[in-house]
């Protein structure tokens, strides 16, 4: 006992005294702002510093003792965690019974407020019982309805938060399409069935494969009970091959995963059926054709006069499997056939994992970014079908150029993929993520493994630009382990595989975030780079001072990349198109978080669910903007990304609330917008990164 209270006068003392953003030294004096910044702590004026919190160590030191008398719980009654196991059957039931509940209104019914108007009457599995959901509904937002100055009625209806603000109510048989005005890429009905049917076609992907020698098939049993009914003969079953079998080489000894039935988040490469009837190209949108055409005047993506806009024909399902398979000379596009894009100095936000969504997107457009992408999708599960996947692709009618990311890790799931984005979606550019640490992705193969591999890059690039006039652009970092950059070796040749523009990461797989981006070595790949491929730095990127160095340096480079910069301050586009430090104030910075509660609203919905899923998205990116500080309150401009803030007070209550690294805090700025919390809420942050830089590293 004496030892343990020994231990937390210690944890206490060095709260207060040593504390490692503390702006004095070991012997009392005040560290100049020089001194704290060469420790990367941020120079923030005394006149606004405060003492450390003390809950932290004290905090931490309660946690891992209730922690450990849990665990201690846990082994003492291992009965009890056995009977809290559920089985797959019973979560489902429990799902279906909350669905019946009076929470849970049939959106059909919520609509049109006509009881009768759901089709599924009695066996639908929502709730019809209007007055039992209005007794229950928590009361309305304050604010207008999201959807108040469109012309269709609310798509909620009585369900919608904000429902006293409608001002004509909710006639019958309202239909309401507004979402779908202003968004596209959606994952068409027909063809998700396909997908989850395995009965897709890949016919320009399948025919370069074939080129390349990459075509095979895995143990399929949906393929091999196929060829014994139709008794296809020898000649028209597919080279009895491996999938990318010619990928193993030396490089590939560490990270190798078995190619014979390449598997990527369980799915296998074979299921997917050449044999089966092509469905037809979905028809793109007057709405759709028009706002494209209107970016290409804009030349915000630049066509060839060549060739028209679109796609190139459809083959007829009359066409015979073989010709399809042969023609490969009409299928590969011409180079003059292949759309340009010139990312030369815009304004580029990186494709970012959770935050970066379409709301986040819109709000980064606003202020003036002038390149969107996607969230990072896997190939697999956007072959499966899956809804969650294609919802990463959605794209706004603001963002003008507009990409969307993919992650593969072999050339046949990656070219049919882009086969099938192409088709079904309208973009500007298409993205593979060559450069992805996560481990769950890297053990697939997929992401940072590429770069061990430079012959599965060199045919991933290969196969997904030869089937398509949409350009592929690769994401990279410099190399897999640190020390052993790679990617100088290869930037000669990417743009001779395909690809129209690399986007270097200045940091390897292993260093993850740690250490500041490698710039000098971006900018020797950017001078080793030919002109006909365009290199984007990527990396640190937080003041326009950043930007200007980075150009400066090296006038070969393109343009560079803004991922956690966008996040902290995404008013960092606007500082950089006019030159200035902008010292925001919390109102400003409040008004743009609005923005985001509005822009969630509509694309998640105005209902409870939608704005539940508002406030969750809202509470991810409130864990970075709390990193920013705000430049009246240090002593050196810029902040650094690296910077470690000290505890402070801000300029006004809302500043200091902005502030906090609390989560509970966070809760209290969503509560602002989008009203109180449920009952039993709580919220921990998704993303664990390296947020700050160790004092060491700077």
């Amino acid at each position: 006992m004496e030892e343990d209270s020994v231990t937390a006068d210690l944890l206490d003392d060095t709260a207060v005294s040593e504390h490692p953003l503390s702006h004095s030294s070991d012997n009392g004096t005040h560290l100049t702002p020089q001194q704290l910044v060469a420790k990367a702590i941020a120079p923030v004026k005394r006149d606004f510093l405060r003492p450390p919190p003390l809950r932290s160590s004290s905090n931490n030191l309660k946690d891992a003792t209730s922690t450990a008398k849990n665990d201690g719980d846990d082994k003492a009654a291992p009965s009890t965690l056995v009977k809290e196991k559920k089985s797959k059957r019973q979560l489902k039931r429990e799902r279906r019974q909350e669905q019946k509940s009076t929470r849970h209104l049939c959106p059909e019914i919520a609509k049109t407020g006509d009881v009768s108007s759901c089709r599924y009457s009695d066996k639908c599995r929502f709730s019809h019982d209007i007055e039992a959901f209005k007794s229950q509904k928590p009361a309305d937002l304050e604010g207008e309805c999201p959807f108040s100055g469109a012309e269709q009625l609310c798509p909620y209806g009585l369900a919608c938060r904000f429902a006293g603000t409608h001002k004509e109510g909710v006639p019958a048989g309202s239909s309401v399409t507004l979402k779908r005005c202003s968004e596209m890429n959606g994952l068409n009905k027909d063809i998700q069935k396909l997908l989850w049917k395995n009965k897709m076609k890949f016919p320009k992907a399948d025919s370069k494969l074939k080129e390349l020698g990459l075509l095979g098939h895995g143990k399929s049993k949906l393929r091999v009970k196929e060829d014994e009914e139709n008794a296809v003969s020898n000649d028209s079953v597919v080279a009895d091959r491996p999938c990318c079998s010619e990928m193993n080489n030396d490089l590939d000894a560490d990270l190798e995963i078995s190619v014979e039935v390449p598997e990527e988040n369980g799915e296998k490469e074979g299921t997917f059926s050449s044999d089966e009837s092509r469905p037809l190209k979905k028809s793109k949108s007057l709405s759709s054709e028009n706002f494209h055409s209107d970016q290409i005047d804009n030349g915000a993506c630049m066509i060839d006069e060549t060739i028209g806009e679109g796609h190139a024909p459809i083959e007829s399902e009359a066409m015979n499997d073989s010709v399809l398979l042969d023609s490969d000379a009409s299928l590969k596009p011409h180079p003059r056939e292949k759309k340009l894009i010139d990312f030369r100095d815009k304004l580029y936000l990186a494709p970012l994992t959770t935050v970066g969504n379409l709301p986040f997107r819109r709000v980064c457009k606003v202020l003036g970014a002038d390149v969107t992408c996607g969230e990072m999708a896997m190939c697999t599960n956007l072959l499966q079908g899956q809804a969650s996947e294609w919802a990463l692709l959605r794209r706004h009618s603001s963002e003008d150029l507009f990409g969307v990311q993919i992650c593969g890790a072999y050339p046949d799931t990656v070219s049919r993929a882009v086969e099938l984005i192409d088709k079904e979606c309208v973009l500007d550019f298409i993205d593979i993520n060559m450069g992805c640490p996560i481990d769950i992705v890297v053990n697939k193969g997929a992401g940072s493994a590429l770069l061990t591999k430079p012959m599965r890059m060199k045919t991933v690039v290969e196969a997904a630009s030869g089937i398509v006039d949409t350009p592929i652009t690769i994401k990279v970092r410099t190399g897999y382990y640190e020390g052993k950059n790679r990617i100088d070796s290869l930037i000669a040749d990417i743009g001779n595989w395909g690809a129209s523009a690399v986007t270097i990461h200045g940091r390897t797989r292993q260093q993850r975030y740690s250490k500041l981006a490698d710039w000098e070595y971006i900018n020797r790949c950017s001078s080793l780079a030919p002109d006909s491929l365009q290199v984007i730095g990527n990396g640190d990127v937080f003041s326009y001072t950043d930007w200007n160095e980075h150009k400066n340096e090296c006038p070969k480079l393109a343009t560079c990349m803004i991922a956690r910069g966008a996040l902290i301050k995404p008013w960092l586009f606007t500082e950089i198109k006019e030159q200035r430090n902008w010292d925001i104030t919390s109102g400003e910075r409040l008004n743009i978080l609005k923005d985001f509660a509005h822009f969630g609203l509509e694309h998640w919905g105005s209902d409870s669910k939608g704005v539940e899923t508002t406030r969750h998205f809202l509470l991810e990116w409130l864990s970075y903007t709390c990193r920013y500080i705000p430049v009246g309150l240090l002593e050196v401009v810029p902040q650094r990304l690296n910077w470690r803030p000290p505890s402070y007070f801000g300029r006004d209550d809302l500043e200091t609330l902005m502030s906090s690294d609390s989560a509970a805090d966070w809760i209290k700025i969503s509560e602002m917008l989008l009203g109180k919390v449920p009952d039993g809420f709580s919220f921990a942050p998704k993303h664990k990164s390296n947020a700050y830089d160790r004092a060491e590293n700077g």
